[in-house]
Parts: C-alpha cells; structure tokens; sequence
C-alpha cells in the first residue's frame, strides 16, 4: 500500500518536472538533450524510471546515459538513443546537446562530493544548458526510504537504521549549487531542488 501511494505522489513529482522543464526550456524538435541516469526499465506498471524519455514529446531527440546494461530500456525506448557510461566520464563532445537533463541521480553518485562534482562538471561540459534535481535534504521525509527525519543523520547511523542498497548522499541547496561550475538557479519544490544554469 505505501509503495503504490508513494508511486502516485512520484509520478505526480515527475510530471511537474516535466512541465517545469518544458516551461522553463521551451525545447522544440529540434533540440537535442542527453538525459544522463537512466535505468534499464520500461516507464508504467508501477515505475516511474524514465518518465523523462516515456513523455517527452520528441523522445527521439534524446540520448540516455545509465551505468548499466540498457537493453531493457533500448527495447522500451526505440526512438531514443541509448549509451551505456559512467556520468563522470562521458563520451561526448564539450557542448554536444542543447540540454543536459538529469533527475534524482547525483545523489546516488559514489566518490562523496568530489563524485558528485565531476558527474554534474561532466553533464555541464557536453551541454550548453542544464536542468538536474535532487531530493532536497531538509525535506522531512526522504524519498527513497520513505522514512522522516532518518536522512538527517550522519551517514554511518543512517546506514544502520536505514539499510540502502545504493549510494545516498542528500544535498541541501548550498551544496547542490557548490556542485556546478558556474552559477545556477536552485528552485526548492519542497521535496525536490532544482538546479537550472547556468544562471
């Protein structure tokens, strides 16, 4: 049941995303976004992984990084060109895409803040504009737990309340806006901050 609930209230966050995006961007068929930190997953039946590329209206003017296999996703996804590396070395030009777009995933970027830093350098290097969320740390509950107040706590008692099979390094406005190479603007949406650069 809690699952179900929280899989409503992400899809909801993620369409807003979207439209924040879409907003704030006005990208058109002609504009180019690499989406770095996608999962080898369809998007529906429960998921909302990959919303980006399942409602973007031209999925095919997009390129999908994960660190995984993506032939799950290729299969999902065929319009979208799909590239399998690490977000903190990626294979492309400096300011190859109009857009670089990556949500809920520098706070899953392992090597601390230096690892964080070099994943959003890199999508800021290969894309002239960038839009990246994170749950935001002083919100109550943590997203990806769905535990309140337990992502407060400093990382080895977190840990051990909290088992997380994955990296989870929340970021806070300041140290989500110390991650970038230039300026940007951090829009707090409550649960989620958004960064949107360079200013």
């Amino acid at each position: 049941m809690l699952r179900r609930v929280a899989s409503r209230v992400s899809l909801r966050s993620r369409e807003r995303k979207l439209r924040q995006f879409l907003d704030l961007f006005e990208p058109g068929p002609e504009t180019t976004i690499v989406d770095v930190g996608v999962t080898d997953a369809p998007f529906g039946a429960g998921s909302t992984d990959n919303f980006f590329e399942a409602l973007y209206p031209w999925p095919e003017r997009i390129t999908g990084v994960g660190h995984t296999g993506l032939d799950r996703f290729a299969a999902a996804f065929p319009s979208v060109r799909a590239v399998r590396a690490d977000g903190r070395d990626l294979p492309f030009a400096d300011g190859e895409f109009d857009i670089g777009f990556s949500n809920a995933v520098v706070e899953h970027v392992a090597g601390g803040r230096e690892g964080q830093r070099r994943f959003v350098h890199e999508l800021c290097r290969v894309a002239r504009r960038v839009y990246v969320t994170t749950p935001n740390r002083w919100f109550p509950l943590e997203v990806h737990t769905l535990r309140p107040f337990v992502h407060w706590l400093p990382p080895g008692p977190r840990a051990r309340l909290v088992p997380f099979d994955d990296v989870l390094d929340p970021l806070g406005p300041r140290e989500f806006a110390s991650l970038f190479p230039y300026s940007v603007r951090v829009l707090n949406n409550g649960m989620t901050l958004v960064a949107v650069g360079p200013r």
